[in-house]
Formats: structure tokens, C-alpha cells, sequence
């Protein structure tokens, strides 16, 4: 399977992935879809039988991670292996991995040691915690940075205890800094023609994603609480009640509030002492709610959200996983794009939520079995078929 680049993004960028689990490849990901030529290392089948940490290789998850990637084998524990590895910094532009800080530096994969060998490489870095401080050295895992970075503190009904969110946020959005900081260093390497090290962390991109939550206790010293279903600040804002289920509803500013009274026929609610302003809409939130619910529970969800956005009033259904993907703007959107893999034969998996007008991007490549382009990238590199045996026999690739 040769490089089929999946865009003209990025086409003639090589990257180097090291990573593992899901941050790092989720950066990747980002980076492949976009053209460049990412070459998946891993351990030799002999070293390392089941495989890196992570999903196995045939399950969704791990086919819908790692599309858009060729893939080595490099026993990086073996100098001849990390000889070769350095070989391939050479043709890099940039090197993504995931590893505690410690590790890369007994592998001799830092980068100062990267640097001295291309100074034009970027080295993307994710960890749990940073790569110095006193929390440098531990495991980093999604759910712990929840915890740590306040979101599971601000997630759930009150006083139901702490509660993770659905997915792993933590891991998907440090992926995803870490693309964007890569990016920056790319376009900046255009100007002073050196590459950088680009670090972030599961906990930095965690407290990151706080946002308002953040900035309400940062500048106003305010530690908020659990609200469920109901927005922190914006009343009435969360999930009511249908004939047929639920929906979401989302009353923001006082113009929208003034539709909203008027397509429930609650007029009287504009001049209501406990609900005409903000203040006393959020004193009286529970009161409020519940009058909205004897009225929402007597219509369909579909026809609520008919009217609501007839009206400009934002409000939705609340699918399930298949009545999302059932949904016609869904649909339109073609975030859900066929791919022919090995394992699932033709099927689908979620496409790049941008898009660009000229350099569109495309699921080009099934991700690659274990060392499928092993001989092929390191053909490239020069490597006889002499020598290719000789690390073969040896276990280094």
C-alpha cells in the first residue's frame, strides 16, 4: 500500500508517529487526513506480541485512530533499531509521541537528540501531566484528568457525586492542541527555517476546555457546581419533556425569552415578578422548568422543534448513536464516509468535521497491518534487500 496522500494539505510533509492509545493518535490522525505522509512505528511482532497499549488492531476504534498511515516495524530497544529510526528523522518533518517524559529520553528520542540530527523537526509531545513539574513522571489517563481538570466536579445532576463525561475529552482534545501547536511551529519554520518542540498535556488541555466554568471562578471566584441537564447561566436552557421523549431546549437573552413566552402562549411570564429578568429566572429555575414541562409534554418532539425553529428559538432532538446518523443534515454533511478496510470490508468512519474549499481531505488509506510497509519505507531509505533480512533475522524490524 503505497503513500496515497489524502489531501494536498499537507502532501510532502512527513511525520514520524510513535504514539499510542488514543491523544497521540488522534493528533496523527489529524495530520494524516490532511496529506502528509505518516509512517506508524511499531514494535516488531516478536517483541511485542499484542500489540502497543490501546484498542486491539481489529476493532473500530483503532481502525477508525489510524487510517491515512503507513506502517513499520522497529525494535527502538535495539540500536540498529534506533540507527534506523534516526535514519527516517532525517526525511522528517515532524515527530509525534506520547510517552511519560522519561522514556523518550532513555530511548534517545528528546529533543535536543532529534534536533542535532534534523534541526528542521518538530517534536509533538503529549503527557499526562507536563513534561517537568512534580506530577511529570506519572501515567497520564483520560477519566484522571477529568477529575483532576474540575470536569467531572461540574458534570451530572447535584448531588449525585462527580460524574465523567460519555467521551474521552481529555485524550481528544490534547490530540488535537497538539496538531494545532504542530501547525503553528510548521508555519513558523517557513520564517526562521528551525524546527520546535511543541508540548501539551491531557491536564493542560483538560482545564482548557473549562472555559467559561474557568474564567467564572478565575476572575470572580466563583467554584461552580453541578447543574445536570440545566445551563450554569442561561435559564431556562436544558432538557424537557415531550409526548414521545425529550428535547433541548435553549432560551438565551431576553429577545429569544420573549419568543419563547409567546409560542407557549405564557405572555403573562414576561411581566411575572419571579421570571421577567435573568436574575430571577435563575432564583426561580425549578418553578420555571416545571411549567415548561407541562406544557412541552403535550406535543411531539418533532413538532416542538418545528416550531421552536420557525420561531429562532435553538432546540433539538436527543438522539441516540443511530438517530444521529440517521438525521438528514447528518447525512448532508457526509460526516460519515465510506472507507474499504481489511477488516470491516466497506464501511464507514467519521470524516474531518472542516473543510476546505480547495484542498479538500479524504479518507484515502485503510490503516495498515503491522509492518505492512515496512520493506517498502525502508526500501526507501535505501536499505538492500540484504540488510533488510539481516534486521529481520535479528529482530529489529
Amino acid at each position: 500500500m503505497a503513500y496515497t496522500p489524502a489531501s494536498t494539505a499537507l502532501e510532502g510533509i512527513r511525520v514520524l508517529d510513535l504514539t499510542r492509545v488514543r491523544s497521540g493518535p488522534t493528533c496523527v490522525r489529524q495530520l494524516g487526513d490532511w496529506g502528509a505522509d505518516v509512517i506508524k512505528i511499531e514494535a516488531p511482532e516478536s517483541i511485542e506480541p499484542d500489540g502497543a497499549l490501546g484498542a486491539p488492531r481489529h476493532t473500530s476504534d483503532f481502525q477508525n485512530l489510524h487510517r491515512n498511515k503507513r506502517s513499520i516495524t522497529l525494535n527502538l530497544k535495539e540500536k540498529d533499531g534506533r540507527d534506523v529510526l534516526m535514519r527516517l528523522v532525517e526525511t522528517a518533518d515532524i515527530v509525534v509521541e506520547n510517552f511519560r517524559p522519561d522514556v523518550k529520553q532513555r530511548l534517545g528520542l528528546d529533543y535536543d537528540t532529534l534536533c542535532a540530527r534534523n534541526p528542521k523537526i518538530i517534536l509533538g509531545s503529549i503527557s499526562g501531566f507536563g513534561q517537568t513539574g512534580p506530577y511529570a513522571q506519572r501515567p497520564g489517563f483520560d477519566q484522571v484528568a477529568q477529575g483532576m481538570g474540575g470536569l467531572m466536579s461540574i458534570t451530572g445532576a447535584p448531588g449525585e457525586g462527580p460524574m465523567r463525561v460519555g467521551i474521552p475529552v481529555a485524550d481528544l482534545t490534547a490530540g488535537l492542541f497538539c496538531a494545532m501547536g504542530i501547525l503553528t511551529a510548521l508555519l513558523e519554520r517557513t520564517t526562521s527555517g528551525k524546527g520546535q518542540w511543541v508540548q501539551t498535556s491531557l491536564l493542560q488541555a483538560q482545564i482548557f476546555m473549562l472555559d467559561f466554568q474557568a474564567a467564572r471562578y478565575l476572575m470572580k471566584g466563583e467554584v461552580p457546581g453541578q447543574a445536570g441537564n440545566n445551563h450554569p447561566t442561561s435559564i431556562p436552557t436544558g432538557v424537557f419533556p415531550t409526548e414521545d421523549g425529550h428535547i433541548n431546549i435553549a432560551v438565551a437573552g431576553e429577545v429569544i425569552w420573549l419568543r419563547f413566552c409567546e409560542i407557549l402562549n405564557k405572555q403573562a411570564w414576561a411581566d411575572d415578578p419571579r421570571f421577567r429578568d435573568a436574575p430571577g429566572r435563575s432564583q426561580n429555575r425549578q418553578v420555571l422548568n416545571a411549567e415548561i414541562a407541562e406544557i412541552t409534554e403535550t406535543r411531539k418532539s418533532d413538532d416542538w422543534v418545528e416550531l421552536f425553529s420557525q420561531a429562532g428559538i435553538p432546540s433539538g432532538p436527543i438522539y441516540d448513536m443511530a438517530g444521529v446518523f440517521a438525521d438528514p443534515q447528518v447525512e448532508h454533511l457526509g460526516i460519515a464516509t465510506e472507507i474499504e478496510t481489511e477488516v470491516f470490508g466497506n464501511t464507514r468512519m467519521i470524516a474531518q468535521p472542516m473543510q476546505l474549499s480547495r484542498t479538500p481531505c479524504d479518507l484515502a488509506s485503510r490503516p495498515p497491518e503491522r509492518g505492512e510497509q515496512t520493506n517498502e519505507i525502508l526500501s526507501e531509505l535505501g536499505l538492500s534487500e540484504e540488510q533488510l533480512q539481516d534486521l529481520k533475522s535479528r529482530n529489529v524490524i
